[in-house]
This record gives C-alpha cells, structure tokens and sequence, in this order.
C-alpha cells in the first residue's frame, strides 16, 4: 500500500512499521471489532482513542478507500480459499461499518477543532521552534510558536500535537504525536522530547534503530526552524469539571510519561487550586528526571501539593532534590522502581476518598502495575486514567 500511494508516509509511522506495531494495531482493532460486532458500544473508548489520533493526522474518508482495498486484499492472501466470496462480502460489508463510524466521529472533532480556533486551523499550520530548553540529560523542550502571529487555541491538559517534517534518514515526511508539556492559555505550544537513542520491540525480527524523529529533533532542528503543526487532540485529559474539582488528584508518571501530567499540573498551580495533589514520578537516574527543579519549586510554593519520587540507581534517595539542592519538604525520595507500597495509602494515594482521580502515564507494564494496585486499594477502575505513548493503546488488565 505504502509502495502505491507513498504520500500515505505522512500519516504512517515508519518506526511502527519496523517494530510491526502498526499491523498489529490493525489486525486487534479488526479482531475486537468482530468479537463485539453485536454490541459496538463496547468498543466506544478504543474507537475515541483511534479517532483523535487519526484527526491529529488530519485523515481523509478517502483514505479509507485506499487502506480497504489493500485490507480486503491482504485477506485474499492470508487466508486463501477459506476466503469465500461470502466472507469477502461480509468483511467488506464490516470493514465500512466501522470505516464510517471512525469517519464520522472524525469530522465531528474537526468541526469542533475549527469553532475553538475561529475557522483559523483547518491543516497542518507552520511554526516555528522559538526556544529549545534541556530539562534533563535526554529531554528537551520545545517552544513553538506560529508563524502567522494569530492567537492559539486552548486545549484540554494532557493532550497531544502532532508535528509533521521530512526525516533525511527515510527520505520521506513523517508524523510523530507529542504531549503538551505546559498548561493552556500561552503564546506557543510546549512538547517535550525524549532522545531516543535505541528503539527496540518485543516482537522477535522487529528492527533495533533509534528514534527519527526524537534524534532530528535534538541534533538537527535548530531555534528558528519551521514544523508543521496539527491541533491538539487526544483522549487523555483532564476533563473541565476535573479541573476546578475540590477532589483530591493524583498523577503517578515514568519516565518521559510525565509530560501529559506537567500540563496538568501546571494548570491547576495557574488555576490557583487548593486541593491535595499528589505528584509521583519514576525514573531511572536523577539526571533522566526532567523538570526536578520546576517540580520542587512548585512544592515549595503550595502547601497542597507533595510529591514522591522514585530513582531506580545506586544514587537513589540520598535527600536531595537529585540537584544538589535540599529537597522540599513534602517530597519524599526512594530508590528503585515505583513501588506504591511504599507510598502512604491515606495520605499520597487518597484511596480512602472516593471522587479522587488518578491520571497514569508511562511504558505499558508501568501503567498496568500501577492500575492493577490501585484497584487492589479499593479504587475503582473508572477513576484510573490511562494514556500510552505509541500505536494500539493500553493492553487490558
């Protein structure tokens, strides 16, 4: 498909494609969508996530004819003469069921994305990289502001953009999605990248290569350059009832994961917002941590607010902020991975409470493990938010 129609590389992932995490995706988008063709209602938050990805990539119902044919195609070929021209007819007949209900979501959040920003982004949009800030040793931060000067959307915190430039390293344009790493209501958008220097997958054959993307984004964009930009989108984020909530709030990251949480964060110190926030984070080594001092600072600054930080290295733990400073006083550092065992129930956890809400973020079996004790704690999987980095969202539990 991608041979016929190479404009298509916009859209699709490349490194997904090494790691085969994109065929993947489709096939148990396929295989959930016949087990539960009876009862479409089940699959309501699986087909919200693809939907937001999709229109972050700003896909086209024509595009559906082009990624139909060469399924059905596909089909032919795996499945030889168990294909019977019934089956055909019946996939095909399934395959533009779904088509249309992803199709038809998709124009909603465009339409919905053109009243937020006053019909002035209805594409990629041209911005420019204003400032590139390192926040730890394999993060930076990118400010991006638009080039036409107009005024930015809100968004809701814990959402994504996607950035669309050509990658030498393919010899092609490729997409790739990023959380907003600030909060609302400012004069650029922020996204703060991991440098990637090794991708591997668990999949056996799957190629080793590091990120193109991340590694462009650190080694070759320089302050001043021009990306293409989508609007924000996403399925993760804190909803705006949420947000002026008195509930206490929980946001539990690892590693890169809390960039979504930053945002989220961040808006509710702008917000001015009283309410007992626990901030949890865990990372491989203080210099991997990013924003440690911003993070410190805020805890020093709201006596609502503590946070617990886990360092999986030798270093771990030794009472300081990870630079060189005292650590707040609310901030209890522990050393190896995130263990809420040893997180006080009551006090950072809040399961006692029962409107309290939790947003995770970070690598699968992180979030798994901190989904799966949190409802050995009591609380109810509703109140457990979940978002993945990359292709077919979060495995269940």
């Amino acid at each position: 498909m991608l041979g016929a129609h190479p404009e298509l590389n916009k859209i699709f992932n490349r490194a997904n494609q090494a790691h085969h995490a994109q065929p993947r995706a489709l096939a148990g988008a396929l295989y959930a969508y016949a087990s539960h063709i009876d009862d479409l209602g089940q699959l309501t938050p699986a087909v919200e996530l693809m939907c937001h990805k999709h229109a972050s990539l700003y896909v086209q119902p024509e595009q559906y004819e082009i990624v139909g044919k060469y399924l059905l195609g596909a089909m032919g070929k795996v499945l030889g003469d168990a294909l019977t021209p019934e089956v055909l007819e019946a996939w095909t007949v399934a395959y533009w069921q779904l088509a249309d209900v992803l199709i038809n979501r998709e124009q909603a959040l465009y339409k919905a994305a053109l009243v937020d920003s006053n019909n002035t982004w209805t594409t990629w949009r041209d911005f420019r990289i204003a400032k590139k800030i390192l926040e730890s040793d394999e993060v930076t931060s990118f400010y991006l502001e638009p080039t036409d000067g107009k005024k930015l959307p809100s968004f809701q915190p814990g959402q994504y953009i996607s950035i669309q430039t050509n990658v030498p390293a393919l010899g092609t344009v490729q997409s790739r999605q990023y959380s907003l790493s600030d909060a609302p209501h400012k004069t650029y958008l922020r996204i703060s990248v991991k440098r990637e220097d090794s991708l591997n997958s668990t999949i056996p054959g799957a190629e080793r290569h590091p990120g193109y993307m991340s590694n462009l984004l650190h080694s070759s964009k320089a302050v001043g350059d021009v990306i293409k930009v989508s609007h924000p989108f996403g399925d993760f984020f804190i909803s705006e009832e949420q947000q002026t909530s008195d509930k206490p709030l929980v946001m539990i990251g690892g590693g890169v994961g809390l960039t979504p949480l930053m945002t989220i964060l961040n808006d509710q110190v702008a917000r001015g917002a009283k309410r007992p926030i626990s901030w949890i984070h865990s990372a491989r080594t203080h210099g991997a941590r990013a924003f440690t001092s911003h993070v410190s600072e805020i805890v020093n600054a709201n006596s609502n607010i503590k946070s617990t930080l886990f360092t999986d290295s030798d270093a771990a733990a030794n009472g300081t902020n990870g630079t060189n400073g005292a650590a707040p006083a609310r901030q209890t550092n522990l050393p190896g991975e995130l263990d809420l065992e040893k997180v006080s129930k009551e006090d950072d956890l809040f399961v006692n409470e029962p409107a309290a809400e939790y947003f995770v973020c970070g690598p699968t079996g992180f979030m798994l493990y901190a989904s799966r004790k949190l409802q050995e704690m009591g609380v109810e999987k509703g109140r457990i938010h979940l978002e993945l980095f990359g292709t077919g969202g979060v495995p269940a539990n």
